[in-house]
């Protein structure tokens, strides 16, 4: 080999080991530039959204922001005011999908009335709620009164989750009467005395996509949980307690909204476990416990001669002990609309004044004039409906200018809560339908067939 050939290739060696040594002393380092090229694409993709909400307290975990209301200044002693940090904790997580809010445990907040509004807000929120949330007691918090302390407005898909508590501390509203004059509302404020309007505790208005699960709601001043023109909503494994005697404390208030189901949860007030108003559709009610309260309603619909539509409901699985009513429709003289397509299933009652109840007549006043036009009332299916009641078992008082048709009782078995006790038995007026078994007691008062009803106005 010549000796240009040998230096040839004694500059290619030493070529090559330069290069081996390079390339091994940079290993760690390249294996860990190329590791950091592994971050989420969204993170990616999002980088300058993220900044400033990093300096805003919020963290992420996965693919999802997180935003904890002690990072924003909320201090969960239950005695100052958290007001302002959950308003920021909710402006910064409204502007990133799918993030998070954290109310933690073994905390206390107390907020003053508040609006988590969402017109711009992204989608896909979630309130965690594991500590315990509460209202103010002081007149000053509710100005001439208000008609929802916490409310969530205009969202699409928002989600409150977790083993928390929301503790409207209502008792300091409940001695007055449930009746108020809205005009006496700004004296009583200046007075220092709680407003006349009573708030509901946790209201949705205008969502979509509505999911609440796990959390307790307690102490309402008024209605404890409240759906207003919603949409796809789902209520799972809730308590709602506050006293039996604590006055227009609905467990849960629908209105205006459609598909939803409410189920695996328990429902103790001192109005109706759940109440359905105009405007509700496919609405679907299972295994729930519901007492004390005044059971399961439909109304009151058409006050004020007002019009009302309720239709496609479904209520099965239910307990009830020791509560006004089972499942009940209840609607104003002089209102106008239709009740229809409603089936009553698989109830459970315990010591319930009267268990099956339809009312034409309904009026919370002294006096109520009478009317000719009504809601009408169709179409109604009672099934498997047993135990025990300690005033009246069936009560079906329909209008005389629109009675009550397609009433189907099915499997009735109900006994009075004393054998030796003298109560009233079935009561009819203008109700008609049929007997599909025999019924205990014998319901005969309802009438067979149908009748011409008079026209209402159509929904």
């Amino acid at each position: 080999m010549s000796m240009l050939k040998r230096r040839s290739l004694s500059l290619i060696i030493i070529a090559f080991m330069i290069a081996s040594l390079v390339w091994c002393s940079c290993l760690k380092p390249c294996h860990a530039r190329q590791w950091n090229l592994n971050i989420p694409t969204w993170t990616k993709n999002n980088y300058h959204k993220i900044a400033p909400v990093e300096k805003l307290s919020g963290t992420t975990t996965g693919n999802a922001a997180v935003f904890n209301v002690l990072n924003y200044g909320a201090k969960g002693d239950g005695r100052a005011d958290d007001t302002k940090a959950f308003e920021a904790a909710w402006a910064a997580a409204c502007k990133v999908k799918a993030s998070t809010i954290i109310v933690p445990s073994g905390s206390v907040f107390l907020v003053k009335p508040i609006s988590f509004s969402g017109p711009n807000c992204q989608s896909d929120i979630v309130v965690q709620l594991d500590g315990k949330i509460i209202a103010p007691t002081g007149s000053a918090s509710w100005g001439s009164g208000l008609l929802q302390w916490i409310e969530f407005t205009k969202l699409q898909r928002i989600t409150i989750k977790g083993k928390g508590v929301i503790d409207g501390q209502g008792s300091v509203w409940w001695n007055d009467s449930p009746t108020y004059d809205p005009t006496q509302d700004l004296e009583e404020s200046k007075s220092g005395k709680m407003p006349g309007t009573k708030p509901t505790a946790l209201r949705f208005y205008g969502s979509n996509g509505v999911t609440v699960t796990g959390i307790t709601i307690q102490n309402s001043p008024q209605t404890h949980l409240k759906f207003d023109d919603c949409t796809n909503v789902q209520v799972s494994s809730v308590s709602v307690s506050s006293p039996g005697n604590s006055p227009n404390t609905d467990g849960i208030h629908l209105q205006n909204s459609r598909d939803v189901t409410i189920y695996g949860s328990n429902l103790a007030c001192g109005d109706d476990c759940v109440s359905i108003q105009t405007g509700c559709s496919n609405v679907y009610i299972h295994n729930i416990n519901c007492g004390p309260g005044h059971g399961i309603s439909i109304g009151g619909l058409g006050k004020g001669n007002t019009k009302a539509c309720v239709s496609n409901v479904t209520v099965r699985d239910i307990k009830l002990q020791n509560t006004l009513t089972g499942v009940r429709i209840k609607t104003w003289p002089g209102g106008s609309g239709s009740v229809q397509n409603v089936m009553f299933s698989n109830i459970q009652v315990s010591e319930v004044e009267t268990p099956i109840k339809i009312d034409q007549f309904y009026c919370d006043k002294s006096k109520c004039s009478n009317q000719t036009s009504a809601v009408a009332v169709r179409d109604i299916h009672y099934i498997n409906i047993k135990g025990t009641y300690t005033k009246e078992p069936v009560h079906l008082a329909c209008s005389d200018s629109l009675p009550c048709t397609g009433v189907s009782l099915n499997t009735i078995q109900l006994k009075s809560v004393q054998a030796s006790q003298h109560l009233s038995g079935p009561f009819c007026w203008k109700a008609y339908g049929q007997l599909e078994t025999a019924t205990v007691p014998p319901v005969d008062c309802l009438k067979s067939g149908a009748t011409v009803q008079a026209k209402s106005e159509s929904c």
